[in-house]
C-alpha cells in the first residue's frame, strides 16, 4: 500500500513486535495474520472499526467536541489507553514512509494512516472497544497530521484560549472563564515535538539555546512557547484563539460589549480618519476591536500593518501585512518593530496600523500620525486612558530620545485623537468601558475628555454585572471638523444625543455624575 516502507507486499514483516507488544495483555502472536472481521475479540455489532457503536452501555464513549464529557475524562485519564497509543504509534513510524506520506493531500494520509493503524491493532490482538479504536485512530492521526491533542481543542469555536502548563495539564478559557480540560499530552517529549511544529510553520524555531517564542497559528491565532529550562515543569503553550468568523462592530452589539449608538460614534470615527490607540489590558480585547474598527476604512485606502506575529484579519483589498523577525542563531538578522514603522513610511501608506505599540516604535508611530498618515491605529497595554498616554511617554523614554516631557506631551497630543479603553470584567464579560478624546494641553498635563463611558449598577443572581453605557453630554468633541468634512456630522450628533442618561430634574448626567 502506498505510503509504507515495506516493498515486498508483507506489511506484517516491518511490525516491531518485541517489547511493546508486552505492555498490553493479551500477549501479541506475531504469526497470527490480520483477518478484519475477527482480529479483535471485543463484541460488537459490526466488524468494520469505523462502524458506530451499539454495543451495551460502556465507560468509553465517543467524545463530542463541542462540550466535556466525563466518560471521555475517564477514558482519557486510562495511563493503559496511553500505553497502548505509544505502542501503535512507535509500530505506525516504523512501518509508514513519512516521505511518501508528505507527498499525499490530507484526506488521503489520513485514510492511509487509519488503514495502517488498524492493521496494527489487529496484528497486536490489542483488545479495544469500537469508540476507543476510532478514539485511538483519530489521536494518532492528529499527532501525526496536525497538532495532537490540540486538534479537538482548536476545531472549537468557543474557546478564547488555550494554556498548556506542562504535558499533564491543559486549561481552556470559554466564557470568559478558565476551565481545566482532561486533554493531556503522553510526555513533554510530545508536547515540544507539536511546539515546534506550530513555530516551525513561520520561520522560527524554539529549543532550549531560543526557549522562547512567539508565532501564529494558519488562521492568525496568537502562539507562544516558553521551554525549559526555563519552564521548569516542562514546555508551557499558551493559543490565544481566533474566531473562524471575522467579528464586526454589529456582533459586539450583540455581546453588549457596546451600544448601537456607541458603534455609530465608533465607526465615524474609523471613517473620518482620525488616530485611534485602543488600550486595555491582557485578554480585554484589543485586537478584535482593532479588527472590528478597521471595518470603516474605505476599500480604496492603502493599509500596511506592522505586528510581531501577524494576527489582525483586515477586511479591505488594498492591505500589506508586515511581520518582525527574530534574530537567526548568529544572534543577526533581527527586524524589530521600530524597523517596520520606519519601513512604512516609504510605502506610501494611508493609514499604519501597529499590532501592539510596546517599545521605541510608538516614537515613529506618533511621527507618521503627525505628518499626513491620519487615520493610524495601534494598540497598548494600560488600564485607562490617563495612564495609556503615561505609558506612550515611557516608551518613547526608553527608545533613548533626550527630549523633555512636555515636548513629549505635545508631540501625543498633535497625533492621538481617540483613545478606546477595552476592559475585561471581573464576570468575564469584556466591555468598551471609555471613549475618550485627547484635546489638548493645560501647562503640562494632557488634557482628556470622555465620550462615551461604562457605569456598573449592580450584579445579577447568577454574578454578571449590570451597567451601561452613556454619553457624558459632550454635543461637539474636538474631530467634529472632520465629521463636517466628510459629511457624518448629523449621524454623529444623534448618535451622541441618544446615548444621554438624564438625571431626576431632566438633565444629561455629566462625566462625573454618573
Amino acid at each position: 500500500m502506498f505510503g509504507r516502507r515495506s516493498s515486498d507486499g508483507t506489511q506484517q514483516r516491518r511490525l516491531p513486535q518485541g517489547a511493546s507488544g508486552e505492555q498490553r495483555a493479551p500477549l501479541p502472536q506475531p504469526s497470527t495474520p490480520p483477518v478484519p472481521a475477527q482480529s479483535s475479540p471485543t463484541p460488537a455489532p459490526e466488524a468494520r472499526p469505523k462502524a458506530p457503536p451499539t454495543a451495551p452501555p460502556s465507560p468509553q464513549s465517543a467524545p463530542e467536541s463541542t462540550r466535556p464529557d466525563p466518560r471521555e475524562a475517564q477514558r482519557r485519564h486510562s495511563e493503559e489507553y496511553y500505553d497502548v497509543k505509544t505502542t501503535v504509534f512507535n509500530a505506525l513510524i516504523d512501518t509508514i514512509d513519512l516521505t511518501q506520506l508528505a507527498k499525499l493531500d490530507s484526506a488521503a494520509a489520513r485514510e492511509e494512516i487509519c488503514d495502517i493503524v488498524s492493521e496494527i491493532i489487529q496484528v497486536k490482538n490489542v483488545v479495544m472497544s469500537i469508540a476507543e479504536q476510532e478514539e485511538l485512530l483519530e489521536d494518532i492521526c492528529n499527532d501525526v497530521l496536525g497538532y495532537g491533542p490540540l486538534e479537538p481543542l482548536l476545531a472549537r469555536d468557543d474557546i478564547a484560549d488555550i494554556m498548556v502548563n506542562g504535558a499533564s495539564t491543559t486549561y481552556i478559557e470559554v466564557g470568559g472563564k478558565v476551565q481545566k480540560t482532561s486533554v493531556r499530552f503522553s510526555d513533554n517529549t510530545q508536547l515540544m515535538n507539536i511546539c515546534q511544529r506550530i513555530v516551525s510553520q513561520v520561520g522560527r524555531r524554539v529549543d532550549e539555546s531560543s526557549p522562547i517564542c512567539d508565532a501564529r497559528l494558519p488562521d492568525g491565532s496568537r502562539v507562544n512557547v516558553i521551554a525549559p529550562p526555563l519552564a521548569i515543569d516542562g514546555p508551557a503553550l499558551t493559543i490565544r484563539k481566533f474566531k473562524k468568523d471575522r467579528l464586526r462592530l454589529e456582533q459586539l452589539v450583540k455581546f453588549g460589549s457596546i451600544t448601537p449608538q456607541g458603534k455609530t460614534i465608533l465607526e465615524i470615527i474609523g471613517r473620518v480618519r482620525c488616530n485611534v490607540l485602543i488600550s486595555g489590558g491582557t485578554g480585554s480585547g484589543k485586537t478584535t476591536l482593532l479588527n472590528c474598527l478597521t471595518g470603516s476604512i474605505d476599500h480604496d485606502e492603502r493599509v500596511i500593518t506592522c505586528e510581531d506575529s501577524a494576527e489582525l484579519q483586515l477586511q479591505q483589498p488594498h492591505v500589506v501585512r508586515l511581520e518582525t523577525r527574530p534574530p537567526n542563531l548568529e544572534g543577526e538578522g533581527e527586524i524589530t518593530m521600530r524597523d517596520l514603522v520606519k519601513n512604512c513610511l516609504r510605502m506610501r501608506p494611508e493609514r499604519i496600523i501597529v499590532g501592539e505599540v510596546r517599545g521605541p516604535e510608538a516614537f515613529d508611530l506618533l511621527q507618521a500620525m503627525n505628518t499626513g498618515h491620519d487615520g493610524s491605529m495601534g494598540t497598548l497595554h494600560a488600564n485607562s486612558p490617563r495612564e495609556a498616554i503615561s505609558r506612550l511617554e515611557s516608551m518613547i523614554m526608553m527608545g533613548g530620545f533626550a527630549l523633555p516631557v512636555k515636548t513629549i506631551r505635545e508631540m501625543i497630543v498633535g497625533s492621538i485623537d481617540i483613545i478606546i479603553q477595552a476592559s475585561r470584567l471581573r464576570d468575564g464579560s469584556r466591555k468598551i468601558t471609555h471613549v475618550t478624546e485627547v484635546v489638548g494641553m493645560e501647562e503640562e498635563v494632557v488634557t482628556l475628555q470622555n465620550l462615551v463611558v461604562y457605569d456598573i449598577t449592580g450584579e445579577d443572581q447568577n454574578g454578571k454585572l449590570i451597567g451601561r453605557h452613556r454619553s457624558t453630554g459632550i454635543s461637539r468633541p474636538r474631530f467634529w471638523d472632520r465629521a463636517l468634512y466628510y459629511k457624518e456630522e448629523k449621524r454623529l450628533a444623534e448618535a451622541l444625543a441618544a446615548s444621554e442618561v438624564l438625571d431626576m430634574h431632566g438633565n444629561p448626567i455629566g462625566e462625573g455624575d454618573g
